[in-house]
């Protein structure tokens, strides 16, 4: 069964690979180190900056996605968008993998320890629980129609943290002790920081767009398999 190469995906995996390398560079080689001086040590510490909160957003950011399809598909009752509401769950646990991983390095970097209950990351602990739950959620239900109602439902009140998580840092300023780098006049302000992070943030959207677009192809083509299989049983 031939399929036809998907251009978009590609094309997108290629910009977003050139994106991520140029930012890369730019993270070393042209932001400025001194920026948030107050926040950030003269050594990786301020590097990672460039890739943990592009992968933050990009986590923000598919996880609304999959939400919006698992709203349509409560309303259309159509399988493809339950599997673009699963898929885009599945990419949000990647991202909030990445995010744990270069936020653990840069608290450990900063503050000398590997975790802090404070606001943001308390809240982002708990967004990545119930990342995990809706797999879990999906895995003990057996009927496909109801697992699919059950997985959207519980994926729309689950993506309620993002915006929770996102904004808490401004909400409780005085207890919160991980850094806001857009206000103060940081990061808007400096073109060269904004620049680079630009980059990185947008590589990182690509390649979630080309990994998203990949997988949709690959459960297209698994559906289409499993009805020639039953279709030839049957």
């Amino acid at each position: 069964m031939k399929t036809k190469r998907d251009i978009p995906a590609i094309a997108a995996l290629v910009v977003g690979g050139a994106l991520t390398t140029a930012a890369f560079l730019m993270a070393f080689f042209y932001a400025p180190t001194q920026l948030y001086e107050d926040l950030f040590r003269h050594d990786l510490t301020f590097q990672i900056f460039y890739f943990h909160v592009p992968v933050a957003l990009s986590s923000f950011l598919v996880f609304l996605f999959a939400a919006f399809y698992a709203i349509r598909y409560l309303l259309k009752r159509e399988r493809r968008f339950d599997t673009g509401s699963r898929i885009g769950m599945e990419l949000t646990l990647v991202f909030v993998i990445l995010t744990m991983i270069t936020g653990d390095l840069w608290t450990k970097a900063r503050w000398n320890v590997w975790w802090e209950w404070e606001p943001r990351l308390t809240t982002y602990f708990i967004l990545t629980l119930l990342v995990i739950g809706y797999f879990v959620l999906r895995r003990s239900v057996e009927d496909e129609e109801r697992r699919a109602v059950y997985a959207a439902v519980y994926c729309i009140f689950a993506s309620i943290d993002v915006p929770i998580s996102f904004f808490i840092t401004r909400v409780m300023s005085d207890a919160s002790k991980h850094p806001v780098v857009f206000e103060n006049g940081g990061l808007a302000e400096t073109p060269a920081a904004f620049a680079a992070f630009m980059v990185a943030m947008a590589g990182m959207l690509c390649l979630a767009f080309a990994v998203y677009r990949t997988r949709v192809r690959e459960e297209m083509l698994r559906e289409r398999l499993e009805a020639a299989k039953i279709a030839l049983g049957g």
